[in-house]
């Protein structure tokens, strides 16, 4: 899939307004156990909130959640404070949950 236009981003930060977080970014970073909770969120749900708990710099945080998109193959939609919203599009076409404009 390729980058997300601003429309999309902006769509996909309204539809994840009323979503929990899905996982937490503690003082380790990106781990392992992170990237597998990530992996099933995303396949579950297609998007998900990422909360960052001990990190408080915006450029770590950003540097964080673009090595977790990295990974996982996600689409970084928005970053508010500190939760990071993420999209991933299911491979099975018959899955897919959102209709991106």
């Amino acid at each position: 899939m390729t980058a997300l236009k601003g429309s999309q981003r902006k769509c996909l930060r309204g539809l994840a307004h009323k979503l929990n977080p899905s996982a937490f970014v503690g003082q380790k970073g990106v781990t392992g156990a992170l990237m597998d909770e990530v992996d099933a969120a995303l396949d579950a749900a297609e998007l998900i909130k990422i909360k960052f708990v001990d990190h408080k710099e915006k450029e770590v945080k950003t540097a964080l959640v673009e090595e977790i998109a990295k990974q996982s193959h996600a689409h970084l939609a928005g970053m508010i404070g500190h939760v990071a919203i993420l999209y991933r599009q299911h491979s099975n076409p018959e899955k897919r949950q959102i209709k991106l404009p």
